[in-house]
């Protein structure tokens, strides 16, 4: 039993540390064809389904701790603006999303493991739980809350606009089919330290 709880602590250590570097590393990496290609939501999910929702939930509120620091050093500049709008709402938006999309990623793979014996569809339904709460309760909390930052993102383009073409498409879109295609590889980890656990 203590063995297991160390193996857990670890496999819980090692995601976080891979949310961290990966967060970062997206600040980074310029955008490759207009897309900004984001990694991070994949050892949120993996850990959601390896260890549960609360897991996936802390790893969620570690990715909302890097994304808070990206704004408040200027590494992520629209998210400077939405922290100098108000940090508050901004910490508490960043954190949220990143919170229930892991935890709610873990539910749905909890949920789906019942009836799905392997576990590839459990994993699958959790990689695209993960990306639709996060950007999902994005867009909500900036039309609620930000709605001057997105008017200043869109410029004279419209906010419906620019949700679709720069939220939706340019971010949503490739994090979800990132997730989607890297789930099946997700599914044999879980699998083999399940054996291992």
């Amino acid at each position: 039993m203590k063995n297991v709880n160390v193996k857990r602590m670890a496999g819980v250590a090692l995601l976080m540390a891979m949310v961290v570097v990966m967060q970062f590393l997206s600040g980074i990496i310029p955008p490759v064809g207009g897309f900004s290609f984001s990694l991070v939501l994949i050892p949120i999910v993996l850990g959601a389904a390896l260890f549960g929702p609360k897991t996936g939930a802390l790893l969620g509120g570690t990715f909302g701790v890097v994304v808070f620091i990206n704004c408040v050093t200027g590494a992520d500049p629209g998210g400077q603006m939405v922290l100098q709008a108000n940090p508050i709402l901004c910490f508490l938006v960043v954190m949220g999303k990143g919170i229930l999309a892991g935890m709610l990623s873990g539910l749905m793979y909890k949920v789906m493991k019942q009836k799905d014996g392997k576990g590839y569809v459990s994993m699958v339904c959790a990689a695209v739980v993960c990306p639709v709460v996060n950007t999902g309760v994005f867009i909500v909390c900036m039309l609620t809350f930000f709605r001057p930052v997105l008017e200043a993102w869109a410029q004279d383009g419209g906010v419906a606009a620019f949700i679709l073409s720069g939220l939706v498409l340019v971010n949503f879109v490739p994090e979800l089919i990132i997730n989607v295609v890297f789930s099946p590889a997700s599914q044999r980890i879980i699998q083999s330290v399940s054996k291992k656990m």
